[in-house]
């Protein structure tokens, strides 16, 4: 199928974080460790509601009944997207469609044994946290913050730009002009909705990306040219600097999850 020229080009504003930081799912048998609740909440033990804690595990929402329940790791605060989600996202899955077939399918993968249910349920909900945190973003679920920035109409354009090409030398006037807005203008609805300046979310990002890729085995030269520094050296002044360790500790220790944490000082 040939595609409209005149089609207005879509930006995906998930699939980057995917990349940098997968989705890891576990199929849990209680609460105690999970953070993604399939629950019931009318009494009639059908799949009611999503409940999904990006940050923290617990239990169930008084008068909840439990249907089903995973542990869900998505690079934890090193992820500048976990960072930016609400403590906890609940859905009605009414507001679906597509929730509640996969709700009940994941239902029924737990309530019976059957030959490679463990790999079909992770799937599933793998399937379930992309399609709510999508679900937080086109909702508006926060006033500011990154998650403010991928819902905006302008700025999701040029924050998905720098997400999918941390290397480019990135200059004001390339970003606004993505965003189709003023230089002025940008970096005015940029700091206000975003709630820092666009060279500081850079580098911000720069940084968490840097140190996924030092923790997956890359060396620090490779890591800093690939997240758009111009030398190893120039990279560990940066990430000793905000993060309060080398790049060689984070390598060798994975060392990990307070980089997002910390917001460099670029205006």
């Amino acid at each position: 199928m040939i595609e409209s020229l005149n089609m207005p080009r879509r930006y995906d504003r998930l699939t980057a974080f995917l990349k940098a930081f997968p989705l890891r799912v576990a199929h849990c048998d209680s609460t105690t460790s999970a953070n993604l609740l399939i629950i019931d909440t009318n009494g009639t033990g059908a799949p009611s509601h999503l409940l999904y804690r990006a940050r923290s595990s617990g239990g169930l929402p008084v008068g909840a009944t439990l249907c089903a329940a995973a542990r869900v790791d998505f690079g934890g605060s090193a992820n500048p997207l976990v960072g930016a989600l609400p403590d906890e996202l609940c859905f009605s899955i009414d507001e679906m469609p597509q929730l509640q077939s996969l709700a009940e399918l994941i239902v029924a993968e737990s309530d019976v044994a059957r030959c490679g249910g463990g790999a079909v349920q992770t799937r599933l909900c793998e399937v379930i946290v992309v399609l709510a945190i999508r679900r937080a973003i086109a909702r508006g679920t926060v006033d500011a913050g990154l998650l403010a920035g991928l819902a905006h109409p302008r700025l999701h354009m040029s924050l998905v730009a720098m997400h999918d090409d941390p290397a480019r030398k990135w200059q004001l006037p390339d970003l606004s002009a993505i965003s189709g807005l003023s230089r002025a203008q940008f970096i005015e609805v940029f700091r206000k909705t975003v709630g820092e300046p666009p060279g500081a979310y850079l580098t911000r990002w720069r940084l968490a990306l840097g140190a996924a890729h030092l923790r997956s085995g890359r060396s620090v030269k490779s890591a800093a040219a690939m997240v758009g520094f111009g030398s190893a050296e120039a990279f560990s002044r940066a990430f000793l600097r905000k993060f309060g360790y080398s790049p060689g500790k984070c390598k060798l220790s994975g060392a990990n999850d307070e980089v997002s944490n910390q917001r460099p000082d670029l205006e």
